[in-house]
């Protein structure tokens, strides 16, 4: 790394708590819940260089998504990026959205450019299905978003976003095993997948509007929970993600 002044920028992992339409009847598809928690993260540091580098965990993604950003804005990058703590892949834990957009961050910081997380986004290819790791990196917290519509090509909009109460306790952990899929496999899979009967996806809309979001936002823990249980199967991603499992309960814990 050179003398020049660093900037760092750190991101949660996220946790994405299913989808909410696979039909796509209404002219939008996907949609999702999900939350940022404080750990794992994210820690990057950047700073100007003569030329484009980085060292650390996931230094040959950094550099992918650096480039891609730099070919999106038609600019010479010229940073050291260094990856101080790196969320483990493949995990379900959002670890390429995340870093994607800490790298477009610091990018866009060092050359001038828009920082504004939509446009971060669209520079690094992010949130081409769930906008849920767009949204976390962006505010933190719980968040619902809605979707995207037919043939658009932005990231799905931000419908809400609720603080998680400071009493609640979150256990994350990942399953041992072989890495969830990414990219055209993932794709491919979420292709694959039967649409759900259109009664399940109606369940889905039903219990995260009128019982996870009024519980979460009246720090209803035993609510929160029951929504999440009964969620119907067709309503979630599951058969084509490997993810994180959560639950939460007792007191003091923080969250994004």
């Amino acid at each position: 790394m050179t003398g020049e002044p660093a900037l760092f920028v750190e991101a949660p992992a996220r946790l994405h708590f299913g989808v909410l339409d696979l039909r796509g009847d209404l002219g939008r598809r996907f949609g999702g819940i999900g939350a940022a928690v404080p750990a794992p993260s994210l820690l990057l540091e950047a700073r100007p260089a003569t030329r484009l580098a980085a060292d650390g965990p996931d230094a040959p993604r950094v550099l992918e998504f650096a480039r891609r950003f730099a070919t999106h804005h038609a600019v010479e990058l010229r940073t050291d990026f260094r990856v101080h703590r790196a969320i483990p892949a493949h995990a379900g834990l959002g670890s390429g959205t995340q870093l994607a957009l800490a790298v477009a961050r610091a990018a866009a910081e060092l050359a001038g450019l828009p920082t504004e997380v939509t446009a971060l986004a669209r520079a690094v290819d992010r949130g081409l299905r769930s906008g849920v790791g767009t949204w976390t990196f962006a505010h933190g917290g719980f968040v619902l978003e809605g979707g995207r519509a037919d043939h658009a090509d932005g990231v799905a909009p931000l419908l809400a976003r609720l603080t998680i109460p400071a009493a609640w306790r979150c256990i994350v952990a990942v399953p041992r095993g072989k890495p969830g899929l990414a990219g055209d496999q993932e794709a491919a899979a979420f292709a694959r997948l039967p649409a759900p009967d259109a009664r399940e996806v109606e369940r889905v809309a039903h219990l995260v509007l009128m019982q996870l979001l009024p519980a979460l936002a009246e720090a209803d823990l035993m609510g929160f929970g029951a929504a999440g249980s009964r969620r119907p199967r067709g309503g979630c991603s599951r058969p084509a993600r490997r993810g994180s499992w959560w639950s939460g309960c007792g007191s003091g814990g923080p969250w994004g």
